[in-house]
């Protein structure tokens, strides 16, 4: 009989749970698995700080639709993720993290190395927080923390590996492998609950939907219901970030991109957290019917009245809308209650073209979004800041199924560069991480992590010398003391030339001043193939509220 460490069961575990890459740091604690890994034909991707391969997992959990592992080693390796885990539970993206830790056998408070309380603190940030007890049980815990990332409320999962765990030996013959551990399918409606959404659906003369991030991983294969029930309706579909471009070219489709919820007559929300990012809800008109389909039971009354609600899986709930609709009324034929529709890319803001220099933080992100739907149609793109994150926000148009990465309700900021990472991982396509100067500075040196793995990025930075989004809202806030002693903190240093961080991989670098210029240098640092930056100089004291 073959004699095997832990990090070798550890290993065989993620591989027959289908797992593919991880986003790792390396450490002591954690090596044999490591190793482990590799045996299994785990692509390890190797990053520079902890929570930017959280972040990496994240970005490849909704590129793929697939689970994502992030293995970090004992101590201030696990605590360093702790921002990450947080992103990865309110923006639901099954995230399982193994993390290394003392010795089991002389528990907690011996003075080993690293010996902090870190399952308690992950406790804090999952869904879920264990530690495995034995070798022969590695299998159980990793189909545990799988079976609830990936439940019907997706999210993050904590699994500690103590270190003599994971170099322990045992006779690998004596471990068993648990099989067909985990659900296949979604739950469908309550069918007379879907008949009585499918009767207010079928008499609306407004109707519209809202789909956001909790309905990314209960769509499963019926995505195409929900693009047809719009265009049977003629019902605009909003999307929130993980579910942009599921539902087909929305430059060819404008209804799935058309917000309507404000003045609808029945909105249809799909896995929706109605925080403030949705108005708490309060976006609806008085007499609106609201439908809230969700997986999970809490988010159904959440800051707003259900008129219905449907527990279930949001593709199977949709597809029994659908099949019922078209049993109560005929198609809807001409233009939707929102109005005709244009193809293509169409900006809504004028400070998307506007002239002038420095270059109007709208006109940068209106030039990048130029660039992707003339160049850039099949890109990735990893939207990170404040102000930036913005102005990009509301001028791209997704074409497929996990194209877009934004940071959730946190408002994470930093997010980008290991959104980079995971996005490239999931699907090898080249991408565009639009960034502000403020953002960019956390995880700079994952910029090196790209260049050694040959990824193909290009970084544009809406530089405002600033952390823009707070001095703006400092100037609304605090005018007199500003008029008297300035702003507090919020500067940076004057156009610093991140540029020039490139020449250490031969990459692309530009400093761009006029906005004319902006594409140009996009497409030659494309050309370059290697991670490269546009620094472009935008006006700082211009806010997305007020331009």
């Amino acid at each position: 009989m073959a004699t095997v460490d832990g990090g070798a069961i550890v290993g065989k575990a993620l591989r027959k749970e289908g797992v593919e890459k991880a986003f790792v740091l390396c450490g002591g604690h954690t090596m044999p698995i490591f190793y482990g890994m590799r045996r299994e034909g785990i692509e390890i991707i190797d990053m520079r700080h902890e929570c930017a391969a959280v972040f990496a997992a994240i970005g490849y959990a909704r590129a793929s639709g697939k689970p994502a592992v992030v293995v970090t080693t004992a101590g201030p390796g696990v605590s360093n993720t702790v921002t990450g885990m947080m992103e990865a539970e309110t923006v639901a993206m099954p995230v399982i993290q193994i993390g290394g830790a003392v010795p089991y056998s002389n528990g907690r408070d011996s003075g080993e190395m690293q010996d902090m309380s870190t399952l308690n603190v992950m406790k804090t940030c999952s869904k879920l927080a264990r530690r495995v007890t034995s070798i022969p049980r590695i299998p159980e815990y990793v189909s545990m923390a799988f079976r609830h990332a990936v439940d019907l409320r997706p999210g993050p999962v904590y699994l500690e590996v103590p270190v003599d765990i994971a170099f322990g030996k045992v006779e690998e013959e004596s471990v068993r492998f648990p099989e067909k551990a985990r659900a296949t399918a979604m739950p469908a409606g309550n069918l007379a609950a879907v008949e009585e959404a499918a009767s207010l659906l079928a008499a609306a003369e407004r109707p519209a939907a809202m789909i956001d991030d909790g309905a990314r991983f209960s769509i499963g294969d019926d995505a195409g219901a929900i693009a047809e029930l719009s265009d049977y309706l003629k019902m605009p579909v909003s999307s929130g970030n993980a579910c942009k471009g599921l539902f087909g070219d929305e430059s060819e489709n404008p209804l799935l991109r058309t917000f309507g919820m404000a003045q609808a007559d029945v909105a249809l929300t799909l896995g929706c957290r109605f925080d403030f990012r949705l108005g708490a809800g309060r976006w609806f008109a008085k007499d609106a019917k609201v439908i809230q389909v969700h997986t999970d039971t809490r988010q159904i009354g959440f800051n707003i009245r259900a008129d219905i609600g449907i527990v279930g899986g949001c593709g199977p709930v949709v597809r029994q809308l659908l099949e019922a609709v078209k049993a109560k009324r005929d198609k809807k034929e001409g233009d939707p209650w929102t109005g005709p529709l244009q193809k293509g890319l169409r900006f809504s803001r004028p400070a998307y073209e506007a002239d002038g220099v420095p270059i109007h933080p709208g006109r940068c992100a209106g030039e990048v979004a130029k660039f992707l739907h003339e160049d850039g149609r099949d890109w990735n793109v990893c939207n990170d800041g404040g102000e930036a994150a913005g102005w990009l926000g509301g001028a791209w148009i997704a074409r497929r199924p996990g194209q877009h990465h934004w940071s959730g309700p946190n408002g994470t900021i930093g997010v980008g560069a290991g959104q980079v990472i995971g996005t490239w991982a999931a699907n090898r396509k080249p991408v565009l991480w639009y960034t502000g100067d403020g953002s960019f500075g956390f995880y700079a040196m994952e910029m090196d992590t790209m260049a050694r793995f040959g990824i193909p990025v290009v970084c544009v930075i809406s530089n405002d010398s600033a952390w823009g989004d707070i001095k703006l809202r400092q100037e609304e806030s605090f005018p007199d003391e500003i008029r008297g002693a300035g702003h507090c903190n919020v500067d940076l240093a004057h156009m610093r030339p991140y540029e020039k961080m490139v020449e250490m991989w031969g990459g692309h670098g530009e400093m761009v001043t006029d906005p004319g210029e902006i594409i140009p240098a996009i497409r030659r640092a494309a050309a370059n193939g290697k991670p490269s930056i546009i620094n472009v100089e935008v006006d700082p004291e211009i806010t997305i509220r007020n331009a």
